[in-house]
């Protein structure tokens, strides 16, 4: 299903599309190509200090860079581009290695496999020192791991497009320095 923040229409993503489909060897290589596109090729807003805002998955294709909430959105475009279903799946962290500075929303993607009849996690974030997101299809290589004793949750959940609290939040923000969660997630 195609969402505002999931523009899988957009010639810009069914170009980017065609690209990696023309690449691809099988169904799960087009994935892995999509996820590494995303994980190494777009860069996150934070860790590139930039102010800009990217609020769909076109504008993330576009500007060449987006939080992790917009990145998932682009995986799950071009994942859904190629008829593959896909999905977004939350978790809440810290903001500091403590408490000391609340917490934040994190997101990732959902992945059914047709051929293994299942559902994976894949995190797109990007990496960087201490987050080591990898590809893989047996067991889950996500940016963080969850540390309990400061109230991080990994929610495990599935949904078919960005939650509207955040759609919301990054529609109000004219650059990515605006952007809190305060809010119960």
């Amino acid at each position: 299903m195609e969402t505002q923040s999931i523009d899988y229409t957009n010639p810009l993503i069914q170009d980017k599309h065609q690209e990696l489909i023309n690449q691809s060897e099988d169904e799960t290589d087009y994935i892995k190509r999509c996820y590494l596109f995303v994980r190494d090729e777009i860069s996150h807003s934070w860790d590139i200090k930039t102010e800009v805002v990217s609020r769909t998955a076109s504008d993330v294709l576009k500007n060449k860079t987006g939080i992790c909430w917009t990145k998932s959105c682009l995986l799950a475009a071009l994942l859904r581009a190629n008829q593959i279903p896909s999905g977004i799946s939350y978790q809440l962290l810290t903001r500091a290695d403590d408490t000391s500075e609340g917490h934040i929303i994190h997101a990732l993607n959902t992945v059914y496999l047709k051929d293994l009849n299942k559902w994976i996690r894949l995190d797109a974030r990007g990496n960087k020192e201490k987050v080591k997101a990898h590809f893989s299809i047996d067991e889950e290589c996500l940016a963080y791991s969850i540390r309990a004793e400061f109230g991080e949750i990994d929610f495990h959940d599935n949904h078919t497009d960005l939650d509207d609290r955040l759609v919301r939040i990054l529609e109000k923000c004219r650059n990515i320095s605006e952007i809190t969660t305060d809010f119960e997630f």
